[in-house]
């Protein structure tokens, strides 16, 4: 049964977490597959990161896999590996930074841009 708990980090209240791409490069080279996924952070507010670190590093230390648990926009359960995690003392409490691999097709990506941003110039016309 301790594995049951051990293996999964869980979101039990608060919204979906934000996935943001990374650009790093070491973080980059976290996400070594053949499969079409990408290295995303996300930033999730808690009462005890270093704890959550140290379960992710006993996970690592016997090369078994973690996992983010948590409910997508949807309401349904979703579960992505953890590749690295971090904790931060912020002056709003401690912050656990997870580092993620996340399948492409199962991410949305959105770009917030003002309209005032983009200039009819700035694109060429292919026809």
């Amino acid at each position: 049964m301790g594995n049951i708990i051990e293996d999964k980090i869980t979101i039990i209240e608060g919204p979906t977490p934000v996935f943001e791409p990374v650009q790093d490069g070491w973080a980059l080279g976290l996400n070594e597959t053949r499969q079409f996924s990408i290295t995303a952070l996300t930033r999730l507010r808690t009462f005890n990161g270093p704890a959550l670190v140290e379960r992710c590093y006993r996970r690592w230390s016997q090369r078994q896999p973690i996992t983010l648990q948590y409910r997508d926009e949807t309401g349904l359960e979703a579960e992505v590996p953890i590749l690295a995690a971090r904790s931060v003392e912020t002056d709003d409490g401690q912050v656990l930074l997870l580092w993620l691999h996340i399948q492409r097709d199962n991410m949305e990506l959105e770009i917030n841009a003002d309209d005032d941003d983009f200039a009819d110039d700035d694109f060429d016309l292919l026809e």
